[in-house]
């Protein structure tokens, strides 16, 4: 099959979001999107469109809304890839320092999460799209509590995590989880982006400091992991 056209919704990994660490203040982030991103190189090398509609802070709800925006699009485009769940399993970390003790919910709560994901899904079927979702990236838990707890009450949020950062790792893998059941449930394709870091000694290395977005490296890795999928499959 000769691949002409891609259509892509998700989140700022999808957009291609990295740290801008030479224009960062000092105790500040600075982000940019980057021409080294995993979709940028995929497009490249397949020597294809790819129309990203990612968004810095994508959550699915938000691709519900987009996704009718580009029908059109969708029912030129050979794959529509999907990119959800990081900021959708993300909290309000300041709520959460300011009173640890109350009841927190993520943005999206897992159930929501997978409804509106399946709703996804069948809305890109229903405009002539052939859907593919992307597992999620790993999480360095101390880089990001780090981040998120800049100049806030970091023990109230450690507190809250019940003393352990790496409560934030497994809920992470929670969404991580949904994602690979609805692929099967769905009979939809999911391109595995997390093991290729999981494979590395130290897959730090492949993150930016806010401990969730992978770095240019990082991108390296997923557009490896597709290509490898895309070779293989198509």
């Amino acid at each position: 099959m000769e691949l002409k056209n891609v259509c892509a919704f998700g989140d700022s990994v999808m957009k291609g979001i990295v740290i801008d660490e030479k224009n960062s203040p000092v105790g500040g982030v600075k982000y940019k999107i980057s021409d080294k991103g995993f979709a940028a190189r995929c497009g490249s090398v397949l020597n294809i469109e790819v129309d990203n509609f990612a968004r810095f802070g994508g959550v699915v709800s938000q691709g519900l809304k987009l996704i009718g925006r580009y029908v059109e699009r969708i029912k030129e485009s050979d794959f529509v890839l999907f990119e959800y769940g990081g900021n959708d399993c993300d909290y309000n970390w300041r709520a959460i320092a300011e009173n640890p003790y109350a009841v927190h919910v993520p943005n999206t709560p897992i159930p929501q999460f997978v409804s509106c994901y399946s709703t996804l899904i069948d809305t890109a079927r229903e405009a002539g799209g052939r859907p593919v979702l992307l597992s999620l990236p790993v999480l360095d838990p101390n880089r990001f509590f780090k981040h998120v707890t800049r100049g806030l009450n970091a023990e109230n949020v450690l507190q809250w995590l019940g003393g352990s950062v790496l409560a934030i790792d497994r809920w992470h893998s929670r969404y991580n989880m949904e994602i690979f059941r609805l692929g099967s449930e769905k009979d939809v394709p999911v391109i595995d982006i997390t093991s290729v870091f999981l494979e590395k000694k130290d897959y730090s290395d492949y993150i930016c400091d806010d401990g969730i977005h992978p770095n240019e490296r990082g991108h390296e890795l997923i557009a490896s992991a597709i290509m490898d999928y895309v070779n293989k499959r198509i």
